[in-house]
């Protein structure tokens, strides 16, 4: 399945829930303790990067997205450390500071591993901090979403309060769910669960079907407009009313450590549905996210460059007939892989042998060749009224059909010079007795460093000799 990555730019999403810090101490080991059999490991560095809400606000951050946090932390140096790493890399933050201390987990690793997780936490309560309600419905009015990151550390008692105000506005309410009680997320428009976490509330499932039963079961019962349930090795489920369940192969390629891969999920979800992306297409650019970013260590964060790395691994480039959006996103993957793209253009009406021995000549230039074809009313207008012979729908099919060509693409101009100047190829190729200084395009292409070369055509075959001798049967 092919998936454009959309702009991120203008993703606003509220992320609310609960923050944390999360430190790593990394040392060596090289001896066991005198004082009880464990290692000993030697400090060297220690690297700060933010858990829970706040790594799903930096996901979407990093993938060029505008997320707003809003959370609560402790008044402490933790606190201060936390929002000064999440504004360094561009997250907008609203964090109350309550009594207590700021939620904490360290981990310490050594040699690549993690030896052992100290956690330092109150439960905190955002229902006494003064105006975080106030300051939620405030913040819904500059976003396109909401993602509601629930770790059950107190941040989200008021989830039932919000799913409604964030609903009543029309705006899609995602949620990354904690504990058995998912009645609190009634009403909201995704959750996310893991496996785990899903079998804890439906039940354990022995198989696909089951679990796509009950979770639809589980979807309906909660008023949801859709479920996804990861599964880890097992990839990712989609249930949404009325579609059938669609299953997402996972797409890892080594799993190192699976800790925030939930996080990135969500974000990357959300930073989809701000910006019109459709929820399956959405649903797959995550579930290459996931695949990324469990091959790092701890809570980390994934590029759009490194899911565009990930879809070239996992996922063919489509050839055939394309729309010019299509067109675009596949050359750019192409090129990406270090593909040099052929272009030409023409009516190709009837298709004859000389035709296919040009497009073959057009195609040893490069790795890829785009045929761009005249629409029906821009062949009338430079053939004839009789012309075409065969439809737009007809000439492009069986253009997808040789070897050849890769990609076939309409224009509806007179001339192809719009879509070439938008796909600038490295090698621009016409036909004939042109002079390369007079082909549509070939200014753009010279300009962005490409060629422009005129290939003879083959002598004896002709579309207008074909049907004048048809005429004549």
């Amino acid at each position: 399945m092919f998936i454009d990555i959309p702009e991120y730019a203008n993703a606003q999403v509220l992320v609310v829930g609960d923050v944390m810090l999360d430190k790593y101490w990394q040392g060596n080991t090289q001896r066991i303790s005198p004082e009880a059999p464990v290692p000993v490991v030697r400090i060297e560095s220690e690297t700060l990067r933010a858990g829970g809400a706040g790594n799903v606000a930096l996901n979407i951050a990093a993938v060029g997205g505008r997320p707003i946090l809003l959370g609560v932390i402790g008044d402490d140096e933790a606190g201060r450390e936390l929002e000064q790493l999440l504004d360094r890399q561009g997250v907008r933050c609203r964090l109350h500071r309550a009594e207590g201390r700021t939620i904490t987990k360290l981990r310490i690793i050594s040699r690549n591993q993690q030896l052992i997780r100290l956690d330092f936490e109150e439960r905190v309560s955002a229902r006494n901090t003064a105006g975080f309600l106030a300051d939620y419905a405030a913040l819904l009015n500059e976003v396109a979403c909401v993602v509601c990151s629930d770790y059950a550390k107190g941040t989200l008692e008021a989830i039932p309060q919000m799913i409604r105000l964030a609903r009543a506005r029309g705006l899609p309410v995602l949620i990354d769910p904690k504990g058995r009680d998912f009645q609190r997320y009634a009403g909201a428009s995704l959750l996310t669960p893991n496996l785990g976490e899903f079998e804890m509330v439906a039940g354990a499932c022995r198989d696909e079907a089951e679990l796509a039963s009950r979770g639809e079961a589980l979807r309906r019962d909660l008023d949801l407009a859709a479920l996804l349930i990861t599964r880890g090795e097992q990839g990712m489920t989609l249930l949404e009313a009325g579609r059938a369940p669609q299953h997402f192969p996972a797409k890892a390629r080594e799993v190192y450590d699976v800790t925030g891969a939930g996080d990135t999920v969500v974000a990357l979800l959300a930073a989809g549905l701000a910006v019109g992306q459709s929820l399956t297409d959405a649903v797959g650019l995550a579930n290459l996210a996931a695949g990324v970013v469990v091959g790092k260590l701890g809570t980390a964060t994934v590029s759009v460059e490194e899911i565009a790395a990930a879809m070239d691994t996992h996922t063919p480039i489509p050839r055939g007939v394309t729309r010019e959006d299509e067109l675009l996103a596949f050359v750019a993957r192409a090129r990406r892989a270090g593909e040099r793209i052929v272009m030409t253009n023409g009516c190709f009406d009837l298709l004859h042998a000389g035709h296919v021995a040009y497009l073959e000549q057009a195609r040893a230039l490069g790795d890829r060749l785009v045929v761009a074809v005249n629409d029906d009313a821009s062949v009338r207008r430079l053939k004839g009224a009789d012309r075409p012979v065969n439809t737009l729908a007809a000439r492009m099919a069986v253009l997808a059909g040789l070897a050849a060509v890769d990609w076939v693409v309409p224009f509806s101009e007179d001339t192809p010079e719009r879509l070439i100047c938008r796909v600038l190829p490295d090698i621009l190729v016409k036909g004939g007795d042109y002079r390369p200084e007079d082909i549509a395009g070939g200014e753009c292409v010279r300009a962005a460093g490409g060629e422009v070369r005129v290939l003879p055509y083959v002598a004896g075959h002709s579309t207008t000799r074909i049907i004048a001798g048809i005429r004549k049967v």
